[in-house]
């Protein structure tokens, strides 16, 4: 295969991968009409008629679909009967925002005090996070006057409206089981339940790239963005990355940056640096790939988060279940396209709430996502004509896996292994997850709507019939991150210099996306995501950061505590 060079053009910015982050970068670093910036994705445009982006039911849809989705699945796991877990990842523009469930959660503030207490990444604490929270978000349904939220950002985040009679039975279900109600779980409280922050603006799914570079790639000549361009190998003279190597309709390009910035994700972008020379030695020799940089951490401290169903029938015809029908899917589907209404206009994720499961953990370790329908992530249906349920898992799972590469082929999917269930801490938490979800399922509010269980179901109750059923049925919530971690040079296992997002012995080569964090977050991760790449933009770019904020945050174990700046 030829190799062609792009032209002369030096540009001083090259995204590799127009994801989540991808999408902050191409908008912050373009701000500065002085520089050139590329961004590269992989996958194909988000285009705006494409009904299974743009419909935010329609979410089941993409993922599993080779069009939307990498597809990248799991090596057996060994603690979950050998099964090998499917992981979804958008190869969109967009990336994972323009498939994902559309549900925006910052996680809580003393998962960024964790950060922050880490050797190096005192700027990442929570004062130093949440004016970064701030920038990117216009929170519609905050109160103006809230200091914890963000009003005029890019991201217009609408507060799920929750009023199903489901959604109200299930809240008042968690504060008889004596769990508390909270207004906001982005705010100053997360513990508690209550409605959700979603990425869905008048009845369409809003990603990362509608939010942020669809405003200005037309109107910027310093921005261009190539999709369908496959990134296969980061360009060295030395340690210094001047370039990236790419293809795209079957030739193979070459360009040059002055700054490369990896923005894949936290499978593609140790894929493509293990690919590049950079990563562990053992591993890059065996596959005869000349070590550019031994870093040993890039591809471990892979961590995620897993989840179940626990799905009831309803007794009452109030459920979502009947317009999952196939025979009423056209008509759903018309109501959206004619006013972007109906039950096609929202994501469902509309409420849930956030739980301690034990005595031992300071904030949060459960998080529930409540459905008024019982239907799979891939959407197969519950056999019942109305149903609802809840998704629960551990969110701190002490397991810890890692990726790397199979060959030299930048098409192979690399060997992912995530260690599921492996520790004891975990598999006890498992159990703990399951009683308090049927707790709560299990209370007078919902009596009226509880048809019974349908899964796991009452053959399933004792601790090691709990974590069989686990094994056997949990899948990934597609939380993914860690596998390129930040930290100082002198961690052996740190891949990325906290301070300016640089690989560690390396120059012009920067990684910002999921890959960085330290820790997962105690929910999803795409606000997290979208936060760190708003703070890197201005770290990149050697523009002054926001100034920390010490904002109260609740805690349950004392009086409110305040961020401390370092």
């Amino acid at each position: 295969m030829t190799t062609r060079r792009e032209n002369s053009t030096t540009y001083d910015y090259i995204v590799v991968g127009g994801g989540s982050a991808g999408s902050v970068l191409a908008r912050r670093l373009s701000d500065d009409p002085q520089s050139r910036v590329l961004v590269l994705e992989a996958g194909r445009s988000d285009y705006p008629w494409d009904l299974f982006i743009q419909m935010p039911a329609a979410l089941t849809f993409p993922s599993g679909h080779a069009l939307y989705d990498w597809k990248y699945e799991s090596e057996p796991e060994p603690h979950m009967h050998g099964r090998r877990v499917a992981h979804a990842r958008g190869k969109v523009l967009g990336g994972s925002s323009s498939i994902n469930g559309m549900i925006f959660q910052r996680g809580n503030p003393l998962d960024y005090e964790r950060w922050g207490e880490q050797p190096g990444l005192e700027t990442w604490n929570w004062a130093h996070c949440l004016p970064y929270f701030k920038r990117m978000e216009n929170a519609l349904a905050a109160a103006a006057g809230d200091p914890h939220r963000g009003h005029d950002g890019p991201l217009e985040l609408e507060k799920g409206p929750a009023t199903n009679p489901l959604f109200q039975a299930f809240f008042d279900a968690a504060e008889q089981a004596g769990y508390p109600r909270t207004d906001d779980v982005n705010g100053f409280r997360q513990e508690g339940f209550g409605p959700f922050d979603r990425n869905v603006r008048h009845g369409r799914r809003l990603s990362a790239s509608r939010a942020y570079v669809r405003p200005v790639w037309r109107r910027r000549k310093n921005l261009t963005v190539k999709t369908r361009a496959l990134a296969t190998r980061i360009l060295f003279e030395g340690t210094r990355a001047v370039g990236v190597e790419y293809r795209r309709n079957g030739r193979t390009h070459t360009v040059r940056g002055n700054e490369i910035v990896l923005a894949g994700g936290s499978i593609n972008t140790p894929q493509l640096l293990q690919l590049s020379g950079v990563g562990p030695a053992d591993l890059l020799e065996s596959l005869g790939i000349p070590v550019i940089v031994d870093l040993p951490g890039v591809g471990e401290n892979l961590q995620d988060h897993l989840e179940v169903y626990i799905q009831h029938e309803a007794t009452q015809p109030v459920s979502m279940q009947p317009y999952l029908r196939p025979l009423s899917m056209p008509l759903t589907g018309l109501k959206w396209l004619l006013g972007r209404k109906g039950p096609a206009a929202t994501n469902h994720f509309e409420g849930g709430g956030f739980v301690r499961s034990n005595d031992e953990v300071r904030w949060p370790n459960l998080m529930f996502h409540f459905l008024p329908v019982a239907v799979r992530y891939d959407g197969q249906i519950a056999d019942v004509k109305h149903g609802f349920q809840v998704h629960v898992g551990p969110m701190y799972a002490d397991t810890i896996g890692r990726l790397r590469i199979r060959s030299t082929d930048p098409t192979e999917h690399p060997e992912l292994v995530f260690n599921y269930l492996s520790t004891e801490n975990d598999r006890r938490e498992w159990v703990e997850a399951v009683r308090v979800a049927r707790d709560i399922l299990s209370q007078p509010a919902l009596a009226p709507f509880n048809g019974g269980e349908i899964a796991p179901g009452a053959e399933v109750s004792t601790d090691e019939e709990i974590l069989e059923w686990v094994g056997r049925e949990a899948e990934t919530a597609l939380h993914p991150c860690g596998t390129a971690k930040m930290g100082p040079a002198d961690d052996p296992m740190a891949v990325t210099d906290p301070l300016t997002m640089g690989v560690h012995g390396t120059t012009g080569l920067r990684i910002v996306d999921a890959s960085v964090m330290p820790f997962v977050t105690n929910a999803n991760i795409y606000a997290p995501v979208m936060m760190i790449a708003e703070k890197a933009a201005d770290l990149i770019r050697g523009v002054k950061p926001l100034a920390a904020e010490e904002l109260p945050y609740y805690v349950a174990d004392g009086p409110a505590k305040v961020g401390v700046t370092a």
